[in-house]
């Protein structure tokens, strides 16, 4: 097999040590290989450094094992060419498992080019990553402890829930505070409620009647501060984020121009890809990449079906995110697929094929530089003949239990 590197070496990282194996030209038309292994502390990272600058090493390829690889690869980028490989390109032979044999097995495949190296984006755009991740997972968090909330008055017989859209809104919070300060009267909390809310004024004094205890009152207000707090976190997360994001504001304009795509998603896009669509080539491969292009299981003539693979799942839940948005939208090409999807496909089906289109439409827009143009709702309908759209009218209609007759408007033309 051609050797397509001559200079690279191979590394398998772990918490506390790394096996790195390099391959070098030998005497004659041999190979060289050396292993060592090296601690995966600072000094030691740069110990590895200075060792494969010394040797000639061209390229270094690591696998992405959790997080252990990033102080490894950060401290190396600068000095030679990195390759972050996905674990699931690396399956060696059976039975031979040793962190110097998997470092072994890098080598050689770097060395002959068998694998692609996966997206790791510049600094910067890695620092605006943390923090949209960061901020996904307090909104997360906030989420889940409105639902602890929501169990917690439960559990007390305030059924305000199920009257109120939201347990934290500004009626919601008054009323709970009302509540933590002891008030249980159920008309003077009912008479708490503000703007549209009053209209419910009936039913919410049913609601509030229940058995709110003095440890509720603590639950409900540790849970209240912990939700303020959250609150608190993620406005300084996205003023952070919108300031880093100054000099991608045409960026982000193209995206939210796209149905369904706010601002914080589109700052997710951006994160997560860089802005920067070179770096992927085409959109299939970044839809791969995404986790959104769809499966091919085909085997002996017969096609079976595919499954999405694993990607990028941040981008892939704020995309889909942003299909449901879309989904939502009057007369956009966005919602006409997915109404079109959904009736024979399913819902969840739907907004995965949606979030596709929606991250290729993405691609296109910052490849070009352009902004986005709506082919419209009618799209799907106006693109078949008219003998075909009247049969599929005359089929959902049957389904319905109808029985159609079809009579044209002018005979002779029939």
């Amino acid at each position: 097999m051609d050797v397509v590197i001559q200079r690279c070496a191979g590394i398998d990282i772990g918490k506390k040590t790394m096996a790195v194996t390099i391959r070098t030209p030998g005497q004659g038309k041999r190979r060289r290989t050396e292993t060592r292994t090296f601690a995966t502390m600072t000094d030691q990272v740069l110990a590895l450094r200075d060792w494969l600058l010394g040797e000639g090493v061209e390229v270094a390829g690591m696998e992405a094992t959790g997080d252990y690889w990033k102080p490894v690869f950060y401290l190396l980028e600068d000095a030679l060419e990195c390759c972050l490989l996905n674990a699931g390109h690396l399956k060696a032979v059976p039975g031979r498992k040793t962190d110097v044999k998997d470092s072994e097995w890098i080598a050689q495949l770097v060395e002959h080019g068998l694998v692609r190296p996966s997206f790791v984006p510049p600094p910067p755009i890695r620092e605006l990553r943390d923090l949209t991740r960061y901020r996904k997972t307090v909104i997360e968090e906030r989420t889940r402890e409105v639902q602890r909330l929501e169990k917690i008055l439960e559990d007390a017989g305030i059924k305000l829930s199920s009257v109120a859209s939201s347990t934290v809104s500004v009626s919601g919070r008054a009323m709970l505070a009302a509540l933590i300060d002891g008030e249980r009267d159920p008309a003077a909390l009912a008479n708490l409620a503000k703007g549209r809310m009053r209209r419910k004024t009936p039913i919410l004094q049913q609601a509030l009647r229940g058995r709110f205890d003095a440890h509720h009152a603590v639950l409900v207000r540790e849970m209240l501060a912990r939700i303020d707090a959250a609150d608190a976190t993620v406005a300084r997360l996205c003023h952070e984020i919108a300031e880093r994001l100054r000099p991608f504001q045409e960026q982000l304009d193209l995206l939210m121009s796209i149905p369904g795509i706010a601002r914080r998603n589109a700052e997710v896009l951006i994160a997560e890809t860089g802005g920067d669509m070179t770096a992927f080539g085409s959109p299939h491969r970044l839809a791969a990449w995404a986790g959104l292009a769809p499966g091919n299981n085909e085997s002996a003539g017969k096609h079976r079906p595919g499954h999405t693979r694993k990607g990028n799942k941040w981008l892939g839940s704020a995309l889909v995110e942003s299909a449901h948005a879309a989904a939502r939208t009057k007369n956009t090409y966005l919602a006409a697929q997915y109404w079109r999807l959904s009736g024979r496909r399913g819902k969840n089906r739907a907004a995965v094929a949606v979030a596709h289109s929606i991250l290729v439409i993405a691609y296109h827009l910052l490849d070009r530089h352009q902004p986005y143009r709506d082919l419209g709702g009618d799209y799907f309908t106006s693109r078949l003949p008219d003998h075909a759209h009247v049969r599929r009218l005359v089929a959902q209609l049957e389904r319905l239990g109808q029985h159609v007759t079809l009579t044209p408007n002018n005979p002779e033309a029939a």
